[in-house]
């Protein structure tokens, strides 16, 4: 068949997280190269450009401009064949097979052949290899749960039938596992992308050729500056570029506060999210454009169980005390200007099946005088020590600010010390993050992959899964997933509803806000619209 599935939302989605967030570097804010070539907020890349190795949006935004996958997301989320024909199959959607379509091939005029999509595949998945993108795998026969197979290993539930043709082999049934293809995950690579070794080499991972709208320009990805694009000839696909090129700018030290700036002088293009020193003032600035339309950005805090008072019972009732002596809608409206809303649950309200009658949520809600009760239990157990520090990247838009609303809650309902700790970058932090260095708590969020509750629920606290910061691991939450993706309708949701309560007794993060999508756009700019993922439609975008 082909595809026929839409799954409308009423919005966009989420950062982030896992997800999601900003970087810094340098402002190249002069004069624009081009009359159409649209310049955008960007942050550096946390890891080179291989769609496997890449779980923020530093790096995810130039990469699915630059690749195509199986399926493209229309704006609403639904999907339609991309680089695929068909995707069949068999009576209980265990098998898929999947036929490309003729013609296709990467900008330097390679083929597009099955082996594109599964040797890639193959690498991303083998555990030696360290891609965080695995996970996104765990579906298939011969993965393990985060989605890896043992060094040198293939995905045996891939099997190549001719240069047009593969078979995608489940472990479980998954009627809707056509959602997820258009994740970067699953884009294909060139055979010039590995080395002799078999590796993907860092020249590629610098400057990768794909499939995409777009395909890196000469000067490609200036480090701490700037990445740029133009259109790529050979793009054969559902999102063809209206404009001449994008350049995805990086900004030091005055991060999204001096990106306004530029928007405001017609020195930058696209802000694809308004600080918050604007939020009171940008839907009345006639100098810009001003989007503010509901999201599912998701934002939350991880408190790693490895931390010291963290781990088992007492770190339970501590994470609890937290939770609860943190005030979301005072943060949301003092700061936000309700740009922001309290979140109650671990994913987004714009999507199907979404309800705020979770089980156990009440420990979202603030309750400070319970929470000074949790927090002498947890006392009982083992006396509190120190600081409490949250970590968040200064160069990202309007963290600083909730942190130390959070820490100063925190500190005056617990009667503790309490601070916001900055890191200079996103990089910075989120390398500490990934190698398991980080000595404190840190903001989190979420952006989602493909518009389901279950992106949210297994990439973030599926065991092993490549966004799992907190290394959560629950066995039942990890079976209630996986049946959730087998079944469908109300019986899925009501799985997904019950694994969240286990979440909300757990509390592998807090949950803190959905995010509004905003966005300062120059008075110039035609065609701005926010997809289902909070992200500019880049390819409509043209100047007057």
């Amino acid at each position: 068949m082909r595809i026929s599935r839409r799954t409308r939302i009423a919005g966009v989605a989420l950062i982030a997280v896992a997800g999601l967030t900003l970087t810094a570097c340098g402002s190249d804010s002069g004069s624009k190269a081009d009359d159409n070539v649209i310049t955008v907020y960007g942050t550096n890349p946390q890891n080179p450009l291989i769609p496997t190795a890449t779980n923020e949006v530093g790096g995810g935004d130039p990469l699915n401009n630059i690749f195509a996958g199986l399926v493209a997301y229309n704006t609403d989320g639904s999907i339609v064949n991309e680089v695929a024909d068909s995707i069949e199959p068999n009576e209980d959607s265990t098998v898929w097979t999947v036929t490309l379509k003729d013609g296709w091939t990467f900008s330097d005029g390679s083929a597009i052949t099955a082996n594109s999509f599964v040797d890639a595949w193959n690498y991303g998945a083998d555990i030696s290899n360290g891609h965080l993108g695995a996970y996104f795998f765990n579906p298939i026969k011969g993965t393990d749960e985060a989605g890896n197979t043992k060094e040198g290993e293939k995905i045996s539930g891939l099997v190549v039938k001719d240069d047009k043709t593969f078979e995608i082999s489940l472990k479980a049934p998954e009627s809707d596992f056509p959602l997820r293809l258009g994740y970067s995950s699953y884009f294909p690579l060139p055979e010039v992308a590995y080395g002799s070794d078999g590796k993907i080499t860092e020249e590629f991972g610098n400057a990768p050729i794909g499939n995409g709208p777009y395909q890196l320009t000469k000067s490609g990805w200036e480090k701490n500056k700037q990445i740029s694009l133009e259109p790529n000839a050979k793009y054969s696909g559902v999102h063809e570029p209206k404009n001449d090129g994008l350049v995805f700018k990086f900004y030091a030290g005055g991060g999204t506060d001096a990106a306004y700036t530029d928007v405001q002088a017609g020195n930058l293009d696209v802000l694809d999210q308004v600080p918050p020193s604007a939020v009171t003032t940008f839907e009345s600035d006639s100098n810009i454009q001003a989007y503010n339309e509901p999201g599912s950005m998701f934002a939350s805090v991880t408190i790693p169980a490895r931390l010291d008072h963290f781990a088992g019972e007492e770190g339970n009732l501590r994470r609890k005390a937290i939770s609860m002596s943190i005030n979301r809608e005072q943060i949301a409206e003092k700061i936000y200007n309700n740009t922001r809303t309290a979140a109650v649950d671990f994913t987004s309200p714009v999507l199907e099946g979404w309800t705020e009658e979770i089980p156990g949520n009440e420990v979202v809600e603030h309750n400070p005088t319970e929470a000074k009760k949790l927090w002498a239990e947890a006392d009982k157990i083992s006396k509190w020590t120190g600081t409490f520090a949250l970590g968040y990247n200064s160069d990202g838009a309007g963290h600083k600010e909730w942190t130390e609303a959070a820490s100063n809650q925190i500190a005056e309902n617990l009667g503790i010390k309490a601070e916001a700790k900055a890191y200079a970058t996103f990089d910075e932090m989120r390398g500490q993050v990934t190698d398991r260095t980080i000595k404190t708590a840190f903001r989190t969020g979420w952006q989602a992959d493909y518009p389901s509750m279950l992106n949210y629920l297994g990439a973030l606290y599926g065991t092993g899964a490549g966004s799992n910061d907190g290394d959560y691991s629950n066995k039942k939450f990890d079976e209630l997933i996986a049946k959730a993706a087998s079944t469908t309708g109300d019986d899925r949701f009501k799985l997904i509803t019950e694994a969240q309560s286990i979440l909300m007794e757990d509390l592998p993060a807090l949950p803190l806000f959905y995010y509004n999508s905003t966005a300062a756009v120059a008075t110039d700019v035609k065609g701005f619209d926010f997809n289902w993922q909070a992200k500019p439609e880049y390819y409509q975008l043209t100047k007057k």
